[in-house]
């Protein structure tokens, strides 16, 4: 791995700067998803690697990757060079326009991407890939509905928030996007009473086929899945189930989408989590680890078939900034860095050798610890009252004081020096690609302190 920069916290040490920081973002800054007057958002004056800091000096390591997104960690100096450098060459350009940072970037994504997926549409991220991606899949099929599952997250646009399956949608859902919901599998809390993988897998594959044949296939455009969701809990799909739904997309003309915003890059320990599947949609949605979120950008990876649609019929749709030139010097950089320092093998190394074996330890020795699933860097915690029954550690879109118990555990990670990625009942670990095994040994130990506060909420 590159070294990075031997930053000091201490160099940075300003408390009134941070001060005026907060009272700035207090005064001016528009949080997302928040309660304004509710929150307190913390004045941070530096990052580097899997580590980032305040101004009063207190050094946190990031289990949640900003957004799950650092995939190579903060301030990765080629990277960084690289940006630099293509703003004293070219720093913005139209998207007409042939540009070669943006072919290259668009080339480097494909030559990983599975399958025939070769063409590449570049946006500003996530949401906006999944936009496009749905409005690509109704005009190849000139079908209004699309089917996604529950317990999902697919961005906070128009459509990709009607996509999602959590509490988020609710706000903006007004049941007139063409959106129905299906049960997924997830087996430790299993919504078709099963007992195995095995059964999991076919009994959602029985309620998808249902659900498809009630809603009418010559309806369905696509059926669009987080090959591993992300927020919602990092629940792997049982072996099979991707191939299944594959079979049903193809049995009945419907596009097949994959969304892998947060797993793609590496996070798995693959390129692609598809990867670990064997399976080939007919459109991949990605962001976030494509060039570690240092300036935004996401896109859609398209299948041959469906590139043909648009060859000499017009695709209405585009953005002003699709394929920024900045963005896409980050993602050449970022991806020619991943090849060279093997940071996916990195990433499936640290999971299959500390952080699964360090986290079952954990699951082990704590009541509060359900469960615990993932791959690569990509882990989360089931946290519970009672293992015995699997009562959630707090009830489902908890908040107040019915969420305490999570925001006491989260509290103690911080003070431990760990900053968590925690939702509902739930906390993921999720560091960097490149965190060293003494940081993923590290993080582990404060998790193992901070679980002994969930302890204290079990029965």
């Amino acid at each position: 791995m590159t070294p990075h920069l031997d930053v000091n916290p201490v160099d940075t040490v300003d408390p009134k700067a941070g001060a005026a920081v907060k009272a700035a973002d207090r005064a001016h800054v528009f949080h997302s998803w928040s309660a304004q007057e509710l929150i307190d958002p913390l004045a941070v004056a530096g990052a580097d690697g899997s580590y980032f800091w305040d101004y009063d000096g207190n050094r946190y390591l990031d289990f949640s990757s900003g957004l799950v997104f650092t995939n190579i960690g903060y301030q990765h100096p080629v990277v960084v060079a690289a940006i630099q450098e293509q703003a004293a060459r070219l720093t913005t350009f139209a998207p007409a326009f042939a540009i070669d940072v943006r072919s290259e970037a668009a080339r480097l994504i494909a030559e990983r991407t599975p399958g025939d997926l070769d063409k590449i549409f570049f946006t500003n991220g996530g949401a906006e890939a999944v936009e496009n991606a749905v409005r690509m899949a109704r005009l190849h099929t000139g079908r209004p509905k699309v089917l996604s599952a529950y317990r999902s997250y697919h961005g906070g646009t128009t459509t990709a928030i009607n996509l999602t399956g959590d509490p988020r949608r609710w706000a903006s859902d007004a049941g007139n996007a063409g959106v129905v919901h299906f049960w997924a599998p997830f087996l430790y809390r299993s919504p078709f009473y099963a007992t195995t993988e095995a059964e999991e897998c076919a009994r959602a594959l029985e309620h998808l086929e249902a659900t498809i044949a009630f809603e009418g296939p010559g309806t369905v455009a696509a059926i669009i899945l987080e090959t591993i969701p992300g927020t919602a809990g990092i629940m792997t799909p049982p072996p099979g189930y991707l191939a299944g739904v594959r079979e049903l997309c193809d049995r009945h003309g419907i596009v097949f989408i994959l969304d892998e915003v947060m797993a793609g890059f590496g996070r798995t320990g693959e390129w692609f989590a598809a990867d670990h599947y064997d399976v080939v949609p007919d459109l991949l949605t990605f962001a976030k680890g494509v060039n570690s979120g240092y300036v935004p950008l996401g896109g859609v990876a398209i299948s041959a078939a469906i590139a043909d649609t648009f060859a000499t019929r017009p695709y209405p749709g585009g953005l002003t900034y699709s394929g920024h030139p900045l963005a896409c010097a980050a993602a050449v950089a970022t991806l020619r860095v991943m090849a060279d320092e093997k940071i996916v093998e990195h990433a499936a190394h640290i999971g299959e050798n500390v952080l699964g074996p360090g986290l079952r330890e954990l699951a082990d020795r704590h009541p509060s610890v359900g469960e615990v699933r993932g791959h690569g860097v990509f882990w989360a915690l089931d946290l519970v009252r009672d293992k015995e029954t699997r009562e959630p550690l707090v009830p489902y879109n908890a908040t107040g004081e019915a969420n305490a118990p999570m925001a006491a555990f989260a509290a103690a990670c911080k003070k431990g020096g760990l900053w968590p990625f925690v939702n509902m009942n739930r906390t993921h670990a999720v560091p960097p690609c490149t965190v060293t095994e003494g940081e993923a040994k590290e993080g582990l130990a404060i998790l193992d302190a901070a679980l002994a506060v969930a302890d204290e909420h079990t029965l």
